[in-house]
This record gives C-alpha cells, structure tokens and sequence, in this order.
C-alpha cells in the first residue's frame, strides 16, 4: 500500500475574473457532476452522524448465534463473520472513517499553510529552512513511518491519522507556497505595501484568496485519500479493535470471501463511492474556482531594473544635487548605492546618487530605461527584494533617517506621509475586490475612521481627481474601468492621507496620449494646493518641462546632472543630457555618438557599441 501523490495540484494564477457576478456556490449547483457529488457526501455524513436513531443495533456485539447470518427483517444486510449487524457498522463506521480523515486535513492544513504563506511570502531563511523540511518529509516511506508509530506508540486509529497529517502536510505546504510566490510579486501587493498595510493585512487581504481555491481543492483530496489509508490500516488488522470502521469491515469480509463473499462488497462499495464523490467535486471545483474560466486581467510582472554596467571609471565623481538642508527641505539622500548579488560578486545599479526635494517641488528624475530610475525610488519606499543591499551616508525624510526605521515603522510611514503612483494602474489594483475596498483600507489603517467616513472621505477625492461618477468607480472592480480612470483612482488613494512627499514611477506610461496631459496637469494641481514634494519618474523630457521644478538625469546608476529645468534645457552640461535632449527635441541637429562613461568627452570615433540618437529616443 502506497500513498498516492496529492501535490500535483497548479497553482491558482494570481487575478482573474474573481469579480464574478454569480456567486461560486450558485455555480457549483448548477454543475449537474457537483450536485450529485456534493448529494452523496452530504448523505453519507448525515447518515453517519444520525446512527443511533437510524439503527437500534450495537456495531460491536458479536453473536455466535448471529455469525454469517443472512439478509433479513433482522439484519437487513446480514451479519459479519462474528454476528455483528452490517448495517450498524457501516453507519457507525462511517463516523471513524470520516472523523478521521477530517483529523489528517487539519492536521496538513494546520502545519503546511502557515509554513507556506511564511515561506512564500517572507523567502529568504525561512523559506530555505522549510523547503529542505519539506524535501525530508516528503522523502521518508510513508507507509513504514505510519506502521511503526502505530506498533511502537498507539493502536488508536486517530493517532495514526495525525501522522499521516504530519506527512502530508508537505504537499500543502509546497502548493500554499507556490501559490504565494506567483502573487506576491504583483503591483498590487506592492501598491499594498506603499499604503502601509502590514503584512499580515496583506496577506489576509490579497494573499490568502489565492490560496483559498487550491486548497480546498487540495483538501478534497487529502480527505480522500486519508478515507483509503486509514481502511488500509484497518484492513491490516491494526487500529483500535474497539471502533466501527469501513477498514475493519473489508478485514472481516476478506477472511470470509468464500463463505459470504457478499460481505465485501458493502464497505467497498461505501468506500469507492466516498473517495469518488470527493474526486469529482474536486475536479468541479477547480473547474469553478478558476481552471476553465477565462481572465479579463493580464498578470504583468514588475519591471526589474537590473543594469548591466561595463568598466567604470569609479574616479569620475557623479554631480550632487544638493540643495542647502532649510526648513523646507523634505527628503535628502547623500551617497545612495544599490547593488545585488551576482556570479562571482555584486552588481552596482544606483552608484552615489544624491539628491533633495524640498516641500511644494517637483523633482523630475530623468533618464533612459534601465538607468536606475525606479531602483531609487523603490529604494526610497523600501520595496526592493531582500537580495538587494542598501547603503546611504544619508536617507533622510523630514529629519527620519529612513535605514534605520523597522518593518513596522515603514508601514506607518508609506501611504500616509509617503506616497507612491505607479506606472501600470491595472495591475496595481487586486482584481479580487471592489476599487472602493481597496482605498478605504489604507485609509482606515492610517487615520483610523470608519468605513462610512472613508467613504465619504474618498468619493469627494475621486471627484477632486476628475471622476465623474464616484459612487459607482467606488463599487466597481478594476476590470470595469479604464486605464486613465485607473490612474485617477490611484492617485485618489494616494493623496487619501495627505502625504507629504509623492513619488510618481512614470505615471502616463501606460495611458493614451490623451490622457496623459490631463493625469500630468492633474497631478500638478493637487501637488499645488497640499504643498507637496513630488519626485517624478520619467524619460520623457516634455513631460519634465511641463510639470518639474527642478531635474536630476541618471546614467548607468549615477546622476551626471542636475539643475533648475529653465538653465538644463538652456545650457546641459553633461553629453549625456545633450544627447537625451536632441534625441528629444524636434529640429534638434543631430549630434556624434556618445562615449557611455558620464562626463568623459565624445569620442572623435564612433563606436559601434553604443546607441545612436533614434535608439535611446
């Protein structure tokens, strides 16, 4: 006897069409395979629970009298090779077989969900840790295990049950997992984290229902299999000899096969109908909950801005863009360098960037994909993964230096005195719930009001922001809106708690041109009248003379200019920021190519290597 694989279950892909307009269990009767299914476990349980009133028969008094008796007005289905009733111990049976199949479920969900939301979630340490745990486990012979806990600790039939829980529970865990690791990445979960939800919040909110679909799956599963283990066990004689069991049962019929065959086939045919029953509501359950349906959201991963740098002359020093630390300045950064691990050593994405925003200004921070643009910025919110190194002389927010705060104090901080904006409205928004839950969760983290007042408090935003109709964006899901509109409720959300500094990752990449000028001047206005500081994102140059106050460019993780926007655009500096600008600007003379290393002269030699002016546009 073997235990039969139960991990072979994929993942629910993060998203979808959740926002269903019929309820799951309306779907699930109208499944002709799921009513019958559901039918026949709902009566075996109901018939198993009511025994004593169903049956005046004891399922352990054995008759001599009684043995082998036939069907008849006294026992309707005959007696067993000891005159025990049939009837009564299928009934009462049926108690044993499902409680303890109920007992190896909880026990596997009990130990292998927490251990993958923690892996899934958290990774690192941790993860390896459990992961290694789970590779032993699922490496033991079962079966072996199972028999000598039973011969060397306990008979009972539930103890056994718990061991095989214990044993199983890999399977959960690497499937909770799994399904973790393909939501966790999502824009959503980080649009989460910059409004300061904690991850425990998070995890209930966003996490767990994508992993609910799979594991009730899963669990249908397990308790089917753990309903042919423990008749396995009873069928080898061994569990308590003094409970009822559909096992036992085959036990008894097999040593009489000859004399009264008909003894075998009550408790399997109970059996296959159970374990069936199970597998096909699986199998309609996974159809429901999102194997067959199809997905209005595309799932997009987020853009990972990995440079890859050739030699550097570490000598060239990056200008500063410091600013004399007044009153008024907000955020100041000295020496920021981000690097990550790669074979043989580390690889630099942000090299000694250094800038300040002061309150009521707008910094652009300009460049070409891949300069180190968002690695700053996420930098800033503390939303680069764990593998990344973090090192600044300063990273100072309103006098907090920045390093220094906890998981827990960064969470107070995003959402409401930092503010994020990203780039990809559709896939920063959780399908699985309504745009106004969404905002007024945050909202009612920070400021802690209630449901009503975050409403209220929020329909008046979306307004501000130019939606027409507030009350129905608010009830709405985010597949029912557009992409500006989803824009608009984004930056609704994040200037719900008057931040004080909004960071905006190329906030009109992903709309219509359109709608670009009106989420910018929309942006400008409200960073006007709350006296914000904004650092923009961008490697649209227009966008920069259009709404920025003052610009820093990146280069190959370093900014090798920075300047009021009238006196860049009048005199750049660095052949870097010229050759952005004139491969920008129309009518703009085209100039020679340009040598990658910032602030060293053009080359009187092209180099082949290096984009032209219509590449890096």
């Amino acid at each position: 006897m073997t235990i039969p694989p139960i991990d072979g279950i994929v993942a629910a892909p993060a998203g979808g069409n959740i926002a269903r307009k019929r309820h799951v269990a309306v779907q699930v009767l109208q499944d002709p395979v799921a009513i019958c299914s559901l039918a026949i476990l709902l009566i075996l349980i109901l018939v198993s629970v009511l025994a004593p009133f169903l049956t005046d028969q004891d399922p352990l008094k054995s008759s001599l009298a009684q043995t082998l008796a036939p069907m008849g007005q006294e026992h309707l289905l005959g007696a067993d090779g000891v005159g025990r009733d049939v009837v009564a111990r299928l009934l009462y049976g049926g108690q044993t077989s499902l409680a303890a199949a109920l007992v190896a479920v909880g026990v596997a969900f009990a130990v292998g969900l927490p251990a993958g939301l923690l892996g899934g979630y958290y990774r690192g340490r941790a993860d390896a840790i459990l992961a290694w745990a789970s590779n032993f486990m699922m490496a033991v012979p079962a079966i072996i295990v199972l028999l000598v806990v039973m011969a060397a600790v306990s008979q009972s039939t539930y103890v056994a049950m718990v061991v095989l829980g214990l044993i199983v529970s890999p399977s959960v865990y690497r499937l909770v997992r799994a399904s973790v690791v393909s939501v966790r990445e999502e824009l959503f979960v980080d649009a989460a984290r910059v409004s300061g939800l904690s991850d425990a919040r998070i995890i209930r909110r966003h996490i767990l229902p994508v992993v609910q679909a799979p594991s009730i799956i899963q669990a249908a599963q397990i308790f089917g299999v753990s309903i042919g283990i423990q008749a396995g066990i009873a069928f080898l004689g061994l569990g308590s000899p003094n409970e009822a069991s559909w096992g036992a049962m085959l036990n008894d019929a097999f040593a009489n096969i000859y004399v009264a065959p008909l003894l075998l086939l009550w408790p399997g045919l109970i059996i296959c109908l159970t374990t069936a029953s199970l597998a096909l509501l699986a199998n309609s359950l996974r159809d429901i909950l999102g194997g067959s349906r199809k997905r209005t959201q595309r799932h997009l991963e987020r853009k990972r801005d990995a440079e890859s740098s050739s030699a550097r002359e570490a000598s060239t020093p990056a200008p500063a863009d410091y600013a004399p630390v007044a009153e008024d300045v907000l955020l100041v950064v000295e020496n920021l360098k981000v690097n990550y691990p790669v074979d043989g050593g580390r690889r630099t994405v942000v090299d000694g960037v250094s800038l300040t925003v002061s309150r009521g200004q707008v910094l652009g921070l300009v460049g070409e994909s891949g300069s180190g643009k968002s690695q700053t910025a996420f930098s800033l919110l503390g939303l680069l993964p764990p593998e990344a190194r973090v090192s600044a002389e300063r990273l100072h927010f309103d006098g907090v230096e920045l390093n220094s705060l906890g998981r827990g104090a960064m969470n107070r901080l995003r959402g409401k005195r930092i503010a994020y904006v990203p780039q990809e409205p559709m896939s920063n928004l959780d399908p699985a719930f309504s745009i106004g839950s969404q905002l007024a969760e945050p909202l009612r983290q920070h400021l802690k009001i209630s449901a009503k007042e975050a409403r209220t408090r929020l329909l008046g935003l979306l307004e501000r922001v130019g939606i027409n109709d507030p009350a129905r964006v608010y009830d709405s899901y985010p597949h029912q809106v557009s992409g500006g509109m989803a824009q608009r409720v984004l930056i609704a959300g994040a200037i719900s708690c008057d931040p004080d500094l909004l960071i905006a990752d190329e906030p009109t990449t992903a709309l219509d041109v359109t709608v670009q000028a009106e989420i910018l001047d929309l942006i400008r206005s409200l960073q006007a009248e709350r006296n914000m500081g904004v650092i923009l994102v961008t490697h649209d140059f227009g966008v920069v003379a259009d709404l920025c106050d003052r610009v820093a460019v990146m280069h190959t993780g370093k900014i090798v200019e920075a300047a009021e926007v009238r006196d860049l655009f009048a005199n750049p500096q660095d052949p870097y920021t010229r050759m952005l600008l004139s491969s920008t600007l129309e009518g703009a003379t085209p100039r020679p190519p340009l040598n990658r290393k910032p602030g060293v002269p053009n080359s009187t030699r092209p180099n082949p290597a290096l984009p032209n002016r219509a590449q890096t546009a």
